[in-house]
């Protein structure tokens, strides 16, 4: 298959002096985590010569070309795993992913994951950017977080995606059940999260900034109140790895159902543990820009059944 060559605009004096995947993310539709990756695989040229480090920076008249990957077999099989297909066309596919369901194959789930169902289901026809590991998968969502999920057919696709993350102008807005009452309608957590020095397993908020930890903002507005729980809504404006729990029980609130950050320990959460397989939390909406149209699309995605249910119960606590 044809590769595709990237060529960028030669830097000029004002932009001399910047680091390579900020440039490369500023005149083009790549990220700078993909412009990372691209040029640890050896994608990325300077001039005559071949450019992984990612701290590199330009000099003025230097002319970078990236090698765009074609798709690639994945390593993971094909699997004949029923979807609830929300939207699909040539570009991308929409997904309800279901609780349980983990996005990509890793130590210990390599099979029935939902790249497994993809590849079985698209045929093959997935982008390549992400790797064999996650052909397709622009960003991700929890094993036990239900809800909406978008992924690429096409490399063009996954990094007009990839883009709108980095900007943040692809809105995903999730339901939570949290514990507690809060004492206002909204507000927004703006607090960086990185890998939890104690717990490898964990992120957690870390606020000293000789430690490895980006921002993370999340934007949240109470829905609903009931006896000693509370059901809001939260609005990301980044996507980090388990951005709402962290910043939820960061607050006060953890999430029902959610033990690795402090939930799952009031009576009620014990008499109705059944219903619960995790955290209560669901993708509900997602809005994006197609990547060959331009229409800006929004989907929605009902919650599911046990959440539901969990919610009549709590209404009926006095």
């Amino acid at each position: 298959m044809e590769r595709k060559i990237l060529i960028l605009p030669t830097v000029d004096k004002s932009l001399a002096g910047t680091r390579l995947d900020a440039f490369v993310a500023a005149n083009s539709e790549l990220s700078r985590s993909a412009c990372v990756r691209l040029a640890e695989a050896g994608s990325v040229r300077v001039g005559d010569r071949v450019e992984k480090n990612k701290n590199y920076r330009v000099f003025e008249g230097d002319i970078i070309e990236i090698e765009l990957p074609p798709a690639v077999p994945s390593e993971a099989q094909p699997e004949d795993i029923e979807l609830d297909i929300v939207y699909e066309d040539d570009d991308i596919v929409v997904i309800n992913k279901p609780v349980g369901m983990v996005v990509h194959p890793a130590a210990g789930n390599e099979t029935g994951t939902l790249v497994n169902a993809l590849l079985a289901h698209c045929r093959g026809q997935l982008s390549g950017i992400g790797g064999v590991e996650r052909p397709g998968i622009v960003h991700r969502i929890d094993k036990d977080t239900s809800g909406l999920i978008v992924a690429a057919k096409n490399d063009a696709s996954h990094i007009a995606l990839a883009a709108q993350l980095e900007c943040h102008s692809m809105s995903r807005i999730y339901t939570a059940i949290a514990v507690g009452g809060f004492k206002t309608d909204g507000g927004t957590v703006d607090a960086p999260i990185g890998r939890c020095p104690v717990d490898r397993k964990k992120m957690a908020v870390i606020k000293d900034p000789e430690k490895s930890a980006k921002r993370a903002v999340t934007h949240y507005t109470v829905d609903e109140r009931f006896h000693g729980f509370t059901k809001v809504v939260c609005r990301l404006e980044t996507g980090r790895t388990h951005q709402i729990r962290v910043h939820m029980a960061y607050i006060g609130h953890p999430l029902v159902g959610d033990t690795l950050y402090g939930g799952g320990h009031t009576r009620f959460e014990k008499e109705n543990a059944k219903l619960l397989c995790g955290q209560a939390l669901h993708a509900g909406e997602l809005t994006l820009t197609h990547p060959k149209t331009g229409e800006r699309m929004t989907f929605s995605s009902p919650l599911p059944p046990e959440m539901e249910k969990l919610i009549e119960k709590l209404r009926l606590i006095q």
